[in-house]
């Protein structure tokens, strides 16, 4: 079976910041993904940094070398049902988090991520680099 992982913003950070771990898994790796809203958290911080353009530049190239997901009809129904199933556990996420495992969900990908609260949602596969 092909391991096809969805990185989340933490990760992309952490190979941004030169992360072996994160570089070494990475290079194993056989599919990887990576949802549009990772890109406009990256392109958020590289607004608010004090290098805006060199930021901006480093997501800007990291974008086109990779697959990036956005959302659909499809993606909006796994994003209702997540939210709905955390409203009733009564553990709030970030909305950016319920739509990109909404998108890791829709995929069947495995979530990389270093974020706990995301356990929070059933059925999502997570692995921790």
């Amino acid at each position: 079976m092909i391991d096809r992982y969805l990185l989340e913003t933490d990760i992309v950070i952490a190979l941004f910041a030169n992360d072996v771990m994160t570089q070494d898994n990475l290079a194993q790796a056989e599919e990887v993904f990576v949802p549009s809203i990772v890109i406009g958290e990256l392109c958020y911080g590289a607004q608010k940094s004090e290098r805006t353009t060199e930021n901006l530049m480093q997501v800007d190239e990291f974008t086109a070398r990779s697959v990036v997901l956005g959302c659909d009809a499809e993606t909006a129904r796994h994003y209702g049902e997540i939210k709905n199933a955390l409203r009733i556990k009564g553990c709030p996420l970030p909305e950016n988090d319920i739509w990109i495992a909404a998108i890791a969900m829709q995929h069947e990908l495995i979530l990389v991520t270093r974020d706990v609260n995301l356990n929070e949602i059933d059925g999502l596969n997570i692995v921790r680099w």
